[in-house]
């Protein structure tokens, strides 16, 4: 990961929201399609870490390091397209100068698939001068790597386009992958329906952090997390320091994973992630000391599926928009332990005539470790409550439920609200998502 470039960039947002409807195929106000099922496979740890450990080695036998301009670079640039020249990929090094060093880009293309809607996931192959960059990014490139390898092993045949990147010189300020947007004619950018960037998935303290650019890219990454019952929090270390960045700015979709730099773990992150809190997520981040024995192999193995999870589903074109029409919010709102106050996920209605449906749908996404604890309400707005759930569940994990309200003597449009409250203590989580459906 890069540290030299500004944290957020804020112009970019509204570009993303714009060009969401070239992800989800609905306008930028409209939910997330609703995903059909779709099985990706496991990707294989031990695979991985292969990957990591030959990464390692080129580092060791250049120098230390794999950093841009150095042998080592090189040779990791050439050991990644040799495995996926081998696998069926059409493959291409983009050359470019930096400092006075030649730099390179590896991009990598799936036959078949629509070429006009692209999913492309990428990671930045370089690291620091200081150390053999394992976690930083060996892990992300390792991932993907594994992952378009599972791609040919499958014969996928997605209905969007797939194209993997490794990305050089990230670390002297995301060079290569300003190199390749920049040179990207606009025809050829309108086409990529999403980016997916994968930097440091593999911290030894780990966190598990979901990039929150983009509505449809971010839950169907925390679908995944949520299956396994693995509570996420919006990645903000990163933000904007890595190669999405680039893409962002030029209005198309991104999102991704990330376990953490040099941010320091704190005790609530700690009690529902494991891990030492008062430490940072990666102590060798930027260091020597970033080797082969600087990973989480639990967080590696989780987000490598992740990852699978998310190209199988954003390019499967098994998707179907939901029925009527969808308000929803994704962002994630924390639950406080009892005593804390009730807390509200919001969304506003607009564009609907009249009142609101005897069989309005209320979608409810919730992390939490005993749903028993909770009291879900719906808030009209003209302050009405329908109760949704009161503390029923026992100890079950989370609730991922869609319920059916009458709430035909209401006026649709306005504020609605979604209000959680935990009404017994110990145990904690966050609203996810929040969605009503209009038939």
């Amino acid at each position: 990961m890069n540290i030299s470039v500004p944290r957020r960039a804020t112009a970019a947002a509204a570009l993303a929201a714009l060009a969401l409807a070239g992800l989800t195929g609905t306008s930028a106000s409209a939910s997330p399609a609703a995903a059909a099922a779709v099985t990706p496979p496991d990707i294989p740890l031990a695979n991985v870490k292969q990957h990591l450990a030959d990464l390692q080695s080129i580092a060791t036998a250049n120098g230390g390091n794999r950093a841009h301009g150095r042998t080592g670079y090189k040779a990791s640039i050439d050991f990644v397209k040799a495995k996926l020249d081998a696998a069926g990929y059409t493959t291409a090094l983009q050359q470019f100068t930096y400092n006075g060093a030649t730099g390179y880009n590896l991009i990598a293309d799936w036959p078949g698939g629509d070429p006009n809607q692209v999913i492309m996931s990428g990671s930045h192959l370089d690291s620091v001068t200081a150390g053999p960059g394992i976690n930083d990014n060996g892990s992300g490139s390792a991932a993907i790597l594994e992952t378009a390898l599972a791609v040919s092993r499958a014969q996928l045949q997605p209905t969007k386009h797939l194209r993997f990147a490794w990305w050089g010189a990230e670390e002297l300020g995301l060079v290569g992958s300003k190199y390749y947007v920049n040179n990207l004619p606009s025809t050829e950018r309108s086409k990529i329906s999403g980016y997916l960037n994968f930097d440091m998935i593999g911290s030894p303290n780990p966190g598990y952090f979901v990039y929150d650019d983009d509505p449809t890219i971010e839950q169907t990454f925390k679908d995944y997390f949520t299956g396994l019952g693995i509570p996420t929090e919006i990645e903000t270390e990163g933000d904007g320091r890595s190669d999405h960045a680039p893409f962002k700015n030029v209005g198309i979709p991104v999102g991704g994973l990330f376990s953490g730099a040099d941010y320091i773990k704190t005790a609530a992150q700690a009690q529902k992630w494991g891990g030492t809190s008062g430490q940072a997520f990666d102590r060798c981040y930027h260091s020597s000391c970033d080797t082969s024995a600087n990973i989480n192999d639990t967080a590696l193995d989780r987000n490598a599926d992740a990852i699978a999870y998310a190209i199988w589903n954003l390019s499967s074109g098994t998707t179907t928009p939901p029925t009527g029409t969808v308000f929803e919010n994704t962002a994630d709102v924390a639950i406080p332990d009892s005593p804390g106050a009730a807390v509200t996920s919001s969304v506003t209605v607009s564009g609907i005539t009249g009142n609101a449906p005897s069989t309005l749908k209320v979608g409810v996404d919730i992390v939490h470790t005993y749903i028993g604890d909770l009291v879900v309400d719906l808030i009209a707005p003209d302050g009405s409550v329908y109760s949704l759930s009161n503390r029923a569940g026992g100890s079950a994990d989370n609730i991922n439920q869609t319920y059916t309200v009458n709430a035909s003597s209401e006026v649709a449009n306005g504020v609605w609200k979604l209000r959680v409250q935990d009404k017994a203590s110990a145990d904690t989580g966050y609203i996810s998502g929040f969605k009503l459906t209009f038939p």
